[in-house]
C-alpha cells in the first residue's frame, strides 16, 4: 500500500511546527521568537514529522491539544501575517463625480 500524499498549506505547517516546539503560551513570545521556533521545528522534524507529532498529541492529550493548536494558529497568523490580505481604505473605489454617494 502506498502512503497517502497530503499537501499542507504553509499556514498549517507553521502552526504544526509551533505546536510541537518548546515555546509555551506563558512565555508570551514575540513574533521573532515564534518564527525562530517554527524554523527550528521544521528543521528538526520536517513538515510531515511536525504533523505526525501533532496527531499523536491529539490522540494522547486531546484536552490540551485543542487549546494549544488554537494558540499556535493565532501566534503564527500574527507572526507571519494573514494568508489573505484584507482590503484597506486605499483599495476602495472612489465615487464618480456627479453621482450621489
Amino acid at each position: 500500500m502506498r502512503p497517502a500524499n497530503h499537501h499542507l498549506s504553509i499556514s498549517a505547517v507553521r502552526a504544526d511546527a509551533l505546536f510541537v516546539s518548546t515555546l509555551q503560551r506563558a512565555d508570551e513570545p514575540a513574533a521573532g521568537q515564534v518564527r525562530q521556533a517554527v524554523a527550528a521545528s521544521v528543521r528538526a522534524f520536517g513538515p510531515g514529522g511536525c504533523a505526525e507529532r501533532v496527531a499523536q498529541e491529539f490522540g494522547d492529550h486531546p484536552e490540551t491539544a485543542g487549546p494549544r493548536m488554537r494558540w499556535a494558529r493565532r501566534m503564527t497568523a500574527g507572526a507571519y501575517g494573514r494568508s489573505r490580505p484584507r482590503p484597506g481604505p486605499a483599495s476602495r473605489v472612489p465615487a464618480r463625480a456627479g453621482r450621489a454617494a
